[in-house]
């Protein structure tokens, strides 16, 4: 086992260990608690070092970067997510190539990516993302028009919408960092009471993963603590 290979191991159980540890002191189940790693940026063989130490699911943001990824890790191939902004042009590979999609922020793209589904894959799994602080640099729905996207997609019958999704302002404190994933998963709760049946939150990254937890996250999306600093 190279240097590299064995940095990875050991933060992939520290981040789990780090996930434990959060699921128990708010009284959840950590096997509830999925770690999706963030993986774009990276080689190749940097996921390869993750699989063997036990990681199943990647995510990655850019469609060109991921694809030879995809083509390269085969045996066994893992779960792909989508989880950068979505581009018109780059629907139908995203369609064909991946598992789920985090960042659908758009009716017109999710009519798009049900188009585009193979009819021998299972519905593409996909969570709204949000814009939850309000930030202009961010994409993401505004939670005012929530409502009305979410029962158009969930309408789609090659889509099966999952849940919700925020990348919130960052802040170093735990207390600020609780209050927007709470918003998010108040709104997944409202959804759910009007008939919508969402099981996810994709909340939490490698600074707020605590608080997110703590608030109901599902998937938490980790990149540099497994990884490391990107260049």
């Amino acid at each position: 086992m190279s240097n590299r290979e064995r940095q990875i191991e050991e933060r992939l159980q520290a981040v789990r260990a780090r996930i434990a540890a959060a699921a128990r002191a708010c009284g959840r189940n950590p096997a509830g608690i999925r770690l999706l790693a963030v993986s774009k940026t990276f080689p190749a063989a940097d996921l390869r070092a993750a699989q063997a130490a036990g990681q199943d699911c990647f995510g990655e943001s850019y469609l060109n970067e991921a694809l030879p990824k995809i083509a390269a890790l085969t045996d066994p191939p893992p779960e792909w997510h989508y989880i950068g902004p979505l581009q018109a042009n780059k629907t139908r590979q995203i369609a064909e190539r991946f598992a789920w999609v985090h960042s659908l922020d758009r009716l017109k793209l999710g009519q798009r990516l049900d188009d585009q589904r193979p009819k021998d894959l299972p519905p593409l799994n996909v969570c709204l993302q949000i814009n939850i602080s309000g930030e202009a640099s961010k994409a993401g729905l505004q939670p005012g028009e929530l409502g009305a996207v979410a029962q158009a997609v969930a309408a789609l019958p090659r889509l099966r919408l999952r849940g919700l999704m925020a990348i919130p302002a960052p802040s170093a404190d735990m207390a600020e960092q609780r209050v927007a994933f709470r918003q998010l998963r108040m709104l997944l709760d409202e959804l759910n009471a009007k008939g919508l049946n969402m099981d996810t939150l994709s909340m939490g990254m490698s600074d707020d993963l605590e608080a997110a937890i703590a608030e109901g996250a599902t998937i938490v999306r980790i990149g540099s603590a497994i990884f490391g600093a990107r260049g």
